[in-house]
């Protein structure tokens, strides 16, 4: 099962409860001595359909509702949460990983790791924490390799990993400067800084990335 897979089922596990949960709503409110102590809008607040993370339990679930209808979801709940504790278990199996030799040896790592990669001559520079590693392997190469993986170009010599970055400054001069996970930074030249639309999936504010 692909990461996108693994994903998607969360998705629909998360949604499957949520759907449920509005059934349940419905079936109380029609009910007399139920929908009297039903809140207006619905079971479970908003922060039970998006923020609740893998490590909540069933009964974190059913805190947020109506204490007459908790035998109505409790078990349920207890099933999806299960079988997202599954995906979850899955998902960090089939990470993706790359595997490069290095000094005689083939070593494997979780892309997750990898804050950028930088050309050196005819090598590339994993900057993985704590030690950085050298690969016979052209820049040109590892884009193709890792931009399905979430890694974009912003500069000729320069890959960096799109879940690493965490800010984004303009220059004068029309260019980025971007602040990777350990304060490392790196400047996104105007080549590439269209690339930096992939940065989020969601841009609020009147803040705007230039051209």
């Amino acid at each position: 099962m692909s990461a996108r897979e693994i994903q998607d089922q969360k998705t629909i596990a998360r949604e499957l409860f949520v759907q449920q949960v509005a059934h349940a709503n419905a079936d109380a409110s029609a009910s007399p001595l139920r929908g009297a102590t039903i809140c207006s809008t619905t079971i479970c607040s908003t922060k039970t359909r998006r923020d609740y993370t893998l490590d909540s339990t069933a009964d974190e679930f059913c805190q947020a509702a109506d204490t007459s209808l908790l035998p109505v979801i409790r078990g349920d709940a207890a099933n999806l949460m299960r079988v997202l504790r599954q995906l979850e278990v899955i998902a960090k199996r089939q990470a993706p990983r790359i595997a490069f030799k290095a000094k005689g040896r083939i070593l494997l790592l979780d892309l997750a790791d990898i804050l950028a990669v930088q050309a050196e001559g005819n090598y590339v520079s994993l900057q993985h924490r704590p030690n950085p590693y050298l690969v016979h392997e052209s820049l040109s190469s590892m884009v193709e390799k890792l931009k399905p993986y979430g890694f974009i170009r912003i500069h000729r010599s320069v890959v960096v990993n799109i879940s690493a970055v965490e800010e984004i400054q303009p220059l004068p001069t029309g260019e980025y400067r971007l602040r990777v996970k350990g304060g490392k930074e790196y400047l996104v030249t105007r080549t590439y800084k269209h690339n930096l639309r992939d940065l989020a999936q969601l841009w609020v504010g009147s803040e705007r990335l230039r051209g």
